[in-house]
């Protein structure tokens, strides 16, 4: 087991811009990638009245230390998801999604969609994900990014309706979807009956990226490595807590999707200062940073790099093996992983302006 050791950075590496670090973006829900100014602007065309949370007062504070934090959470998120009306809108937030990580420094993007939530208005599960996974390619070819598709279930729905998105997804598998996951809040339901949709998932190849050790801790980690045998966590970043647990979490090679800013906004720690990145580097774990929700947290992906330097005072050595982490634990091409590594390496390589 290695382990990345976490260095104090000099003045000059703090120089170095972060936006301009290339890297991987593993965790970013659909809805949730949204510009705050498209979702005002797309409300207003239609009439929809926003909540205060979502317009004057945004971003929102947010909890979901407890059913009622996590509610309200979700009710933000789903009037979000409602001013997606037409296909024009949908193409819209993946085509900003993709500019926003680009000018981030993203060199490859896989996006989280559950397409049962949007499935009435676009007229089923398989013309929805046809729809996003169009846009995906274009956006692409537009931006440069690449760019692949989580097909995601949502553990507050019924089990048989996971079976039938990782059916989907493995339909999908080779020809955009990448991934097959497991959101929403994770003290909801019984993973054990999510089990059989990640087994169709495996069969098809597929990464197994289920949320789990965010709003729950260690145990329940444990049930996702037993049960659903993933590839990489949502989040993760609980198994801190356990040094026995992190270190069969490194030896099993999974990734961990941490996201410090929204980990910080529901309440899960006090402050960034309280996300222990650097507990799980030292363990030799793989870490993939994340911006999960930034329609809700207000802070992108350069964002989730430059709140962890600031608050573990990471030198840039520790960033780029971060954003090497990113690559390395992406279903990227091979072509590209190389490319994005060589550029990595260029970036440390070159002198602080």
């Amino acid at each position: 087991m290695t382990s990345t050791p976490v260095q104090q950075p000099s003045r000059a590496h703090r120089a170095r811009d972060l936006s301009q670090l290339p890297k991987a973006h593993l965790h970013l829900h659909f809805t949730g990638s949204m510009r705050h100014g498209t979702l005002l602007e797309l409300a207003e065309r239609d009439g929809i009245v926003l909540p205060d949370s979502l317009v004057e007062d945004w971003p929102p504070e947010l909890s979901a230390a407890d059913e009622k934090g996590w509610f309200r959470f979700q009710r933000l998120y789903d009037v979000a998801r409602s001013v997606l009306r037409t296909e024009d809108d949908v193409r819209r937030l993946v085509l900003e999604a993709a500019e926003d990580d680009v000018r981030d420094g993203g060199r490859w993007l896989e996006i989280q969609v559950d397409p049962s939530g949007y499935a009435a208005r676009f007229g089923g599960i398989t013309a929805f994900t046809d729809l996003v996974l169009d846009a995906v390619r274009d956006a692409s070819e537009r931006t440069g990014l690449g760019m692949a598709l989580v097909v995601a279930a949502n553990r507050t729905r019924h089990p048989l309706d996971a079976r039938t998105l990782a059916r989907l997804a493995a339909q999908y598998a080779g020809r955009g979807v990448v991934g097959f996951g497991l959101s929403n809040d994770e003290r909801r339901g019984s993973t054990s009956e999510f089990a059989g949709a990640f087994r169709i998932a495996e069969r098809a190849g597929l990464a197994l990226v289920p949320h789990g050790g965010e709003l729950r801790g260690p145990r329940h980690i444990e049930t996702c490595l037993d049960l659903l045998h993933p590839d990489r966590l949502g989040h993760g970043v609980r198994s801190a807590e356990d040094p026995d647990l992190l270190a069969r979490v490194v030896d099993a090679g999974v990734a961990l999707e941490v996201c410090p800013v929204s980990n910080v906004a529901l309440g899960v720690y006090s402050d960034l200062t309280s996300v222990p990145l650097p507990t799980l580097l030292a363990a030799g774990a793989t870490v993939a940073l994340g911006a999960d929700d930034p329609l809700l947290f207000g802070s992108r992906l350069a964002g989730q790099y430059a709140t962890m330097r600031a608050a573990h005072e990471l030198d840039d050595a520790t960033l780029a093996e971060l954003a090497r982490m990113s690559v390395r634990a992406s279903r990227a091409p091979e072509d590209v992983r190389s490319a994005v590594l060589a550029d990595i390496d260029d970036w440390l390589a070159a002198p602080a302006q």
